[in-house]
């Protein structure tokens, strides 16, 4: 059952896959969170995992950056080896004035600049939104763990370097919570699919005060989330 991009069997994912963008975190994840982790996928690096967290078989995979990248990966989880669920656990900049660095951002929907949706031969724009059970079940989890959290729109950008200055801002002002790159194609992904999505993210920079963390933080130090994601993915396995 292997795919041109992830060399595996089906079965060797767990319904619920957890996708962060860096492999390292993947494997961060994987070695301080899962029990029995085991080596399912590395073709070019994209490393995935699975393994039991509090009993539960979980899956952990990193997406790559952008949503070409996070497309490719997600679909052929949801459609090629059975995942049910994916939950997006990655860095966000903040773009609205009460999201602080290290809150996390519950993406309710993601607007996006980018043509993904086009393939889709639709007459209009697509709404991406999260599923709505998973959102439901973080938020619970979220108010278990006391972790500071909001939920809300994502702008999922197909740039890193805009040449537009200040248009990323605009989002802000239409109450898009903080920019990421990602979130737009894997719920667009499980839409077509009819499978469920949600994107958490940890907020790694602020656009508004210009306050950011290190790439070390980011690749380790983002627990909550990690912590929250998995708890959420424990918590639909036993509803």
């Amino acid at each position: 059952m292997s795919t041109p991009h992830i060399n595996a069997q089906k079965g060797d994912f767990g319904k619920t896959v957890l996708m962060p963008g860096d492999p390292l975190r993947a494997k961060f994840i994987a070695e301080t969170y899962l029990t029995d982790a085991k080596l399912v996928n590395n073709v070019r690096g994209i490393q995935g995992y699975t393994g039991y967290y509090k009993g539960v078989k979980v899956s952990v995979m990193a997406s790559g950056m952008g949503m070409p990248s996070m497309g490719i990966y997600s679909y052929e989880l949801f459609e090629f080896f059975g995942v049910e669920q994916i939950l997006r656990i990655g860095s966000a900049g903040a773009i609205c004035e009460k999201v602080k660095l290290r809150e996390i951002v519950l993406g309710a929907g993601a607007c996006t600049n980018s043509a993904y949706g086009e393939q889709y031969h639709l007459r209009g724009s697509f709404a991406p939104i999260a599923d709505f059970d998973l959102l439901r079940t973080c938020v619970e989890e979220a108010e278990k763990l006391g972790a500071p959290y909001h939920v809300g729109n994502l702008l999922s950008s197909d740039t890193f370097y805009d040449a537009g200055e200040g248009d990323t801002l605009a989002w802000g002002r239409m109450g898009v919570l903080a920019v990421e790159m990602e979130a737009a194609a894997l719920y667009m992904n499980a839409a077509r699919c009819g499978k469920r999505a949600l994107a958490i993210c940890t907020v790694s920079d602020s656009m508004i005060t210009g306050e950011a963390t290190t790439a070390e933080e980011r690749q380790n130090t983002f627990t909550q989330m990690m912590e929250l994601a998995l708890n959420t993915a424990v918590a639909m396995e036993n509803k």
